[in-house]
């Protein structure tokens, strides 16, 4: 089974990953992560309830940053309330934490800061781990070579079975190798490999002689900020290798991006299974990841070894769907299923494409039809949602140019 693992950086996030078919999710709590400072963080306290909300879907505990000695009694700690709490496995990529979650007891996936580029490596990480992260910039040839050792040499984890290898499937990449940045960390002392990252890399730049003074100019001012990973147009390619996991980024997006994107790939990946995989069919979910946040797409990767230098060329999103919020849920009437919505800028009309995201709720979509209007308060049919969730309007937003 192809498992697919999607991103949770809040309960909205997490929500909306399980209505999405997630095989797996994976977050962070409290601050020893990589994404300590893009999400919305748990806390150690919400891992009993974010098990409990999974039911059988797994659960990944991110403690994932470069640890230093002030640390390791907190990493205990949190180690050991993540077996408490019955979390699946802890992702990890200093030998403290790999080590100390190994010796717990728990299973442990390798983290891609760990750079994994080889099979001697794998089997190095296979002593304390089951799942593997190979470097994202591995070709589909290397890939296949990984995997194929693996198979022949019979390489297990701990857990007596083979080593299953994950790899990064969708989201940002950044020009540093596997994750591991110092830019943020010389510029302004916020490490981007402790979860700080000030992503000075997706600024604009110019070159300038500091003898003369004079400025070159370039064609793309964003030269460090590359485009968006996208697989979805040759998934089949990474499934036939052999590629068991496949990573989903994005712990610091909003809920729909997140049911957006695990939409698009456990469909993709089941589709694979069943041997009914088409281009066309690509090319219909590469649409659909292109209306949530996206720097474009760079879609061979260095998988593939297409073209280098896919630079974003804009700052932000360049999504083709915009979303405005225009309120709050006030009420919702049960027998009539009619949403009650207290509006707070901007208004709804019939016929607009609506979203509303929210902790328990997650995200749904739906379209304003048989409106009713009082002062600042809409009513129309919509499917179970709760008070105080947020709503938005969807709109056709077009692409930046390049």
């Amino acid at each position: 089974m192809i498992e697919i693992m999607s991103p949770a950086g809040s309960w909205e996030a997490l929500q909306a990953a399980l209505q999405a078919g997630a095989d797996s999710v994976y977050f962070g709590v409290d601050s020893l992560h990589m994404r300590a400072r893009a999400a919305k963080r748990f806390t150690v306290d919400d891992l009993p309830k974010i098990v409990e909300t999974c039911g059988k879907v797994k659960t990944y505990l991110t403690v994932n940053i470069v640890l230093y000695d002030s640390e390791i009694e907190e990493m205990h700690t949190l180690i050991d309330a993540a077996k408490e709490a019955n979390v699946t496995a802890i992702i990890a990529s200093d030998i403290a934490a790999i080590r100390y979650a190994h010796e717990k007891g728990m299973e442990v996936h390798i983290s891609t800061q760990c750079n994994v580029s080889n099979t001697e490596a794998v089997k190095f990480y296979a002593q304390y781990a089951d799942v593997i992260v190979l470097a994202r910039e591995l070709s589909l040839e290397q890939i296949k070579k990984i995997i194929t050792s693996i198979e022949k040499e019979n390489i297990c984890g701990p857990s007596g079975k083979k080593v299953r290898i994950e790899l990064f499937a969708h989201g940002a990449l950044c020009v540093s190798i596997s994750g591991k940045c110092y830019m943020s960390l010389a510029q302004y002392n916020h490490s981007a490999n402790r979860g700080d990252c000030l992503q000075a890399c997706r600024r604009t730049y110019k070159v300038k002689d500091e003898e003369t003074g004079d400025e070159l100019s370039i064609d793309n001012k964003y030269v460090m900020s590359p485009k968006d990973l996208c697989t979805i147009t040759f998934l089949d390619q990474l499934l036939d290798a052999g590629v068991e996991v496949l990573k989903l980024e994005g712990r610091g997006r909003p809920a729909e991006y997140v049911y957006t994107i695990t939409k698009a790939y456990k469909e993709a990946a089941t589709s694979w299974q069943e041997g009914t995989f088409t281009k066309e069919k690509a090319a219909s979910w590469k649409k659909e990841l292109e209306k949530v946040f996206n720097r474009g797409f760079w879609e061979g990767g260095y998988y593939l070894g297409k073209k280098l230098g896919e630079w974003s060329g804009t700052y932000g999103s360049k999504a083709t769907e915009e979303k405005v919020q225009v309120g709050k849920v006030s009420n919702y009437y049960t027998q009539k299923q009619v949403v009650e919505i207290k509006l707070e800028s901007h208004g709804i009309k019939e016929g607009d494409k609506i979203l509303i995201t929210g902790p328990t709720t997650g995200v749904l979509y739906g379209e304003a039809t048989s409106l009713r209007i009082e002062d600042n308060i809409v009513t129309f049919p919509f499917e179970k949602v709760r008070e105080n969730d947020a709503v938005y309007v969807l709109k056709p937003k077009p692409l930046k140019n390049a």
